[in-house]
């Protein structure tokens, strides 16, 4: 299945991965060519699950507090916060513009 420009943008901001290079888009299309392979199964009457645990009990533990009032210690940790809050990166790498990613995938 190719790849087009627009896939790889969409799915680059939704998980913030790279697929700036040729292995990062190859190895995409290795696990799109994978899932391909569900298609080939027969689910014609079988109804959708929300788990595979549904028809079980989940047993739950209590919910006991033994800690508590720790959150000044717990913010030490945090390289950036704001009041009392642990503030995000937008991202975990830089996304290349659009124009680059079209020039990239042409060149493949």
């Amino acid at each position: 299945p190719q790849v087009t420009v627009e896939v790889l943008d969409h799915l680059e901001h939704l998980a913030l991965v790279d697929f700036r290079d040729w292995e990062g888009v190859e190895r995409l299309q290795k696990a799109i060519q994978f899932a391909d392979q569900l298609h080939e199964v027969n689910t014609d009457g079988v109804e959708p699950m929300d788990s595979v645990l549904e028809d079980r009990c989940l047993y739950l533990r209590e919910d006991d507090v033994t800690e508590g009032n720790c959150t000044k210690e717990l913010l030490k940790n945090a390289k950036e916060k704001v009041e009392e809050y642990f503030v995000a990166p937008p991202g975990n790498i830089p996304l290349p513009k659009l124009e680059e990613r079209d020039t990239f995938l042409q060149g493949s």
